[in-house]
């Protein structure tokens, strides 16, 4: 596979860079409401989609890089690729962990998880291609689309770690921690997979072909996930979930404005993006050293 980009990347924030680790992290959810954001359960309902997604997504995103990295060339990336892959399988265990609690508080999540689970394993799944360049296509097709996932997980992660609103609307402290440890090391490792894809291909038709069609299924999946918590929950009967109500949940801090949402797009799309441009290192690491669900230390 040729690892030259056919653009030279965008140059990184150098002080940025820091060794990748998986941490140990437990958390106990005897005592979280379903409504763990008082008063606003459409919020909450909304960052529940979190736990739905993300197992399937980020333990594709583990299996797509196993099959890359014998193609990096590049010690310092392979390290943070390795890294990266610990994280990733804490983060898809730890929000697994969630959904039993679900279950036990009235909310089934399996009919949804079901479709998610499909769309990884099978849509965005290996695929029977003989060895040569339509295989190294779809590889490189999905380490693309891995980038620009990784774009607005680092700015969830951004997001929530800034998102003051929560702590005063008495947001639950074990939800709160579990969003804020995975929100920091997403801003930890915001340019591993940017920087994978520029080392493996670079290139920009790919880079916003991909952009396109992750951004529009993130768009459909997380508002069909959040109409699902809302429409199943036992204690909101015949509740909806309409763009109005995020548009509001912005406005009032609860949930990412829909402003820094579009504003983040030709930022990615920009010819000089580097991650690393985006939030900060140094808040992130911060905050995993007073997490109370991270002190599990390194594994």
């Amino acid at each position: 596979m040729s690892n030259t980009p056919s653009a030279p990347a965008p140059a990184p924030v150098a002080s940025e860079h820091i060794p990748l680790r998986a941490r140990n992290v437990s958390f106990s959810w005897e005592d979280t409401p379903l409504h763990w954001l008082p008063g606003d359960p459409f919020a909450g309902h909304t960052m529940n989609v979190l736990h739905l997604l993300l197992p399937a997504g980020e333990r594709w995103f583990v299996h797509v890089y196993k099959q890359v990295l014998p193609y990096i060339t590049d010690e310092r990336l392979r390290a943070d690729v390795v890294g990266f892959i610990g994280q990733e399988a804490m983060h898809a265990a730890a929000h697994d962990d969630v959904l039993p609690h679900l279950k036990r508080l009235g909310l089934d999540p399996t009919p949804y998880t079901a479709q998610v689970d499909w769309l990884f394993e099978k849509l965005l799944g290996d695929r029977t291609l003989p060895p040569g360049r339509a295989r190294e296509w779809w590889l490189k097709e999905r380490v693309a689309t891995i980038a620009a996932i990784e774009h607005y997980t680092a700015f969830l992660g951004n997001w929530i770690l800034n998102a003051d609103e929560l702590d005063r609307r008495g947001a639950d402290p074990v939800m709160l921690d579990l969003l804020r440890w995975h929100g920091a090391e997403e801003v930890e490792h915001r340019a591993v997979a940017f920087e994978l894809f520029m080392h493996i291909d670079g290139g920009y038709r790919r880079r916003a072909r991909t952009w396109a069609t992750a951004f529009t299924a993130l768009v459909f999946l997380w508002q069909r996930g959040a109409r699902f918590f809302m429409e199943n929950d036992p204690g909101l009967p015949r509740a909806k979930a309409s763009f109005g109500q995020f548009f509001r949940a912005g406005q009032q801090g609860v949930l990412p404005s829909t402003g820094a949402m579009l504003k983040s797009i030709p930022s990615y799309l920009s010819r000089t993006y580097h991650p690393s441009q985006e939030g900060s290192t140094a808040q992130a690491a911060a905050y995993l050293a007073t997490s109370p669900g991270a002190n599990g230390g390194a594994r």
